[in-house]
């Protein structure tokens, strides 16, 4: 089809209507050919290239499941306070609060304010990271020559701008990040080791404890030690449920998920929300 004239420009782009890809948002979600459970309804089904991003504000309750398609992505993410920035994903505190650097089922994501932010409700891959934050401009241009968003080998926290910037953030809002799919585990001598992909199809879940803006960056880990830039796709589907409410087991499986659940609780009563 010609593309040399408005029009034809026109009837091309209109030609794509309806097209798919391998990798692209599902609008609307529901479109979605397999939803993750019968109860719930999708509110967002993408599939995020290797080297790309993407971000979402997400209500209470709302779940979100990650899947490792191929066995190479890692999804590097920051969760902020939807209405309240401020209010975002402390690393440190998420590990230091629940003596676990090691991310899995059961875990909280915790701001600095002592508030649950996302529950991981559910993970079949169990190599994650909370130690290492995401890739960086001069780090990706050492090993790959390249590490700008528009490049073949993006950095995560070139892409995290462009992520944040859509959602009224600036560089200096971007704190360390933690990274799904792609594990690495303390050395008795406190070295780092890379413990790679547990293979394709690990999923992780995750409960929004509250209104949530999540942002991912779908590249290779820091310490992954090829050569080559390797980041292959991620599934983000995510379905209205249900936040975590007292008697469930994750909120009573320690008194410090107690007491972060208790935080939560109280400041969005004094809201009206909860």
């Amino acid at each position: 089809m010609a593309t040399a004239t408005t029009y034809g420009a026109r009837a091309h782009a209109r030609a794509q209507e309806g097209s798919r890809t391998e990798a692209m948002p599902v609008v609307p979600a529901g479109a979605w050919p397999a939803p993750p459970c019968e109860a719930g309804h999708l509110v967002w089904a993408e599939t995020v290239a290797g080297g790309n991003y993407t971000h979402r504000v997400l209500a209470r309750g709302t779940e979100l499941r990650l899947t490792d398609l191929r066995g190479d992505a890692c999804a590097h993410m920051l969760l902020y306070a939807a209405d309240r920035p401020w209010e975002r994903l402390n690393v440190a505190d998420t590990v230091k609060v629940q003596w676990n650097a090691y991310l899995g089922e059961g875990q909280l994501l915790l701001s600095d304010q002592g508030r649950v932010l996302a529950s991981l409700v559910a993970d079949t891959s169990g190599r994650h990271d909370t130690l290492c934050g995401t890739s960086t401009l001069v780090r990706n241009t050492q090993r790959y020559g390249d590490g700008t968003p528009q490049s073949a080998s993006p950095a995560g926290r070139e892409l995290f701008k462009l992520a944040a910037a859509k959602n009224g953030l600036e560089p200096r809002d971007l704190p360390p990040s933690l990274s799904f799919f792609q594990g690495v585990e303390v050395r008795d001598d406190g070295s780092l080791d890379f413990t790679g992909s547990a293979g394709p199809g690990g999923s992780v879940t995750l409960r929004a404890e509250q209104d949530v803006t999540v942002l991912l960056a779908n590249v290779p880990h820091p310490a992954d030690p090829r050569t080559e830039y390797v980041s292959t796709p991620l599934e983000v589907l995510a379905w209205r449920a249900a936040a975590t409410a007292p008697g469930d087991p994750l909120w009573e499986a320690t008194p410090e998920g107690r007491r972060a659940f208790l935080n939560t609780a109280e400041f969005l009563a004094a809201r009206g929300i909860a």
